[in-house]
Parts: C-alpha cells; structure tokens; sequence
C-alpha cells in the first residue's frame, strides 16, 4: 500500500513531472497527483505523491517539509 504525502505551496508553474523529478531524489515515486483548477487548468498549488515505502516517504517529509523549491518553502506532510 502506498504512503500518501501532502505537497503544499507549490508554485502555479510545476509541473507533475519537476515534483516527480524532485522526490525521486528521496526514493521511489509511485505516481504524482498534482491539483488542477477545472475551470482555467492551471495548478492549485499543491500535490500528492505516492511512494511505496514508508522509510522513502519519511525521508522525502524530512528532506523536503520547508525547502525552497523555485522560490516557495514547501509544505509536505
């Protein structure tokens, strides 16, 4: 069962494959699922990541909770 983690503050111009290509850096990605504004389709500014293992998703929330990512600190959870 994959560990769902939160990714908040993202900047309206991520795209799935940069947080794919971010926290692949901390282990294996299941699958990304960034939030989309149905009416303009563009990014809500937040995602969910996937990761299979527990040890990987506890890594990428550490790593990641706070860091600047194209000039925003990250909210993961």
């Amino acid at each position: 069962m994959d560990i769902r983690i939160y990714v908040g503050n993202l900047a309206k111009s991520t795209t799935q494959a940069e947080i794919n290509t971010l926290f692949a850096t901390a282990g294996t990605v299941s699958s990304v699922d960034l939030v989309m504004d149905k009416g303009t389709g563009q990014s809500k500014g937040f995602a969910f990541v996937s990761m299979p293992e527990q040890a990987e998703a506890d890594k990428a929330i550490s790593m990641f909770n706070g860091k600047d990512y194209q000039g925003r600190p990250l909210t993961v959870n």
